[in-house]
C-alpha cells in the first residue's frame, strides 16, 4: 500500500510540475534529464547489488529460461491486445509492454522517443498507458501472488512480477514460493531490468 500511495504521489507532483512550469518544450527537456537520469539508475543498481556475486556464482544456464519466458509471454499478449486497440499500432502495444513492470522508465522513455512521430500530446498519452498498465501489473503481482502460485506453479510469480522481482515483490515471492527462489527471482529481475532500455526504444523506433 505503501509503494502505491508512493506512486500516486509521485504522478500527482508530475501534474503539479508540468502546470507550474508550462510550456511543453521545457517538460520535453525535462523528461530527457530524467532519462539520463534513470538509465544511469540502472546501471548502478545493478553493480552495487549486494546479490550480485551470489547470483554469478549460483548461475545455471537453464536460467535464462524464465526472463525469456517473461518478455516472450508479455509480447505475446501485448499483441494480442493491440488486436482490440484500434488507435494504437502493434509496435506502439509492443512498446507499452516491453515496459515490464518498469514504469518510470518505460513511460518516459515512450513520451520521449514517439514525440516526433505522433507529436507531444498523443505521445504523452501513449506514456500515461505505459505508466497506468506497468503500475497494474506490479500491483497485480503483490495481490495476486498466491492464486497465480496455485494455479501456475512457484516460477509464475517471478515472471508475473517483470522487473519488481528484484525489489518490490521480492518478500511476497519468497513468501508465496519459497526462499530457494530468491536468486533466480533477483537474477530475472536484473536481467528484465536490463532489457526495458533495448526493447522499449526498439519497438518505438519501428
Amino acid at each position: 500500500m505503501r509503494n502505491s500511495l508512493l506512486v500516486v504521489g509521485a504522478f500527482v507532483a508530475g501534474c503539479l510540475f508540468g502546470w507550474l512550469v508550462g510550456g511543453l518544450e521545457q517538460v520535453h527537456n525535462w523528461t530527457l534529464y530524467l532519462l539520463y537520469a534513470l538509465m544511469f539508475q540502472i546501471g548502478v543498481s545493478v553493480g552495487c547489488s549486494d546479490n550480485l556475486g551470489e547470483i554469478i556464482r549460483t548461475f545455471r544456464p537453464k536460467m535464462l529460461l524464465i526472463p525469456l519466458a517473461t518478455v516472450g509471454g508479455t509480447l505475446l499478449f501485448s499483441a494480442l491486445a493491440a488486436l482490440c486497440l484500434a488507435k494504437w499500432r502493434l509496435t506502439e502495444c509492443l512498446a507499452v509492454g516491453s515496459g515490464m513492470g518498469y514504469y518510470s522508465l518505460s513511460s518516459i522513455i515512450i513520451t520521449q522517443l514517439k514525440t516526433a512521430s505522433l507529436g507531444t500530446q498523443v505521445a504523452a498519452e501513449l506514456g500515461i498507458i505505459a505508466l497506468l498498465s506497468n503500475v497494474f501489473r506490479e500491483l497485480s503481482a503483490l495481490l495476486l501472488a498466491p492464486w497465480i502460485r496455485r494455479h501456475f506453479g512457484r516460477l509464475a510469480p517471478i515472471s508475473a512480477a517483470g522487473v519488481a522481482s528484484v525489489d518490490v515483490v521480492l518478500p511476497t515471492i519468497i513468501r508465496v514460493s519459497g526462499k530457494q527462489m530468491i536468486s533466480i527471482s533477483l537474477f530475472h529481475g536484473m536481467l528484465i531490468d536490463l532489457s526495458v532500455p533495448v526493447l522499449v526504444p526498439f519497438f518505438c523506433s519501428l
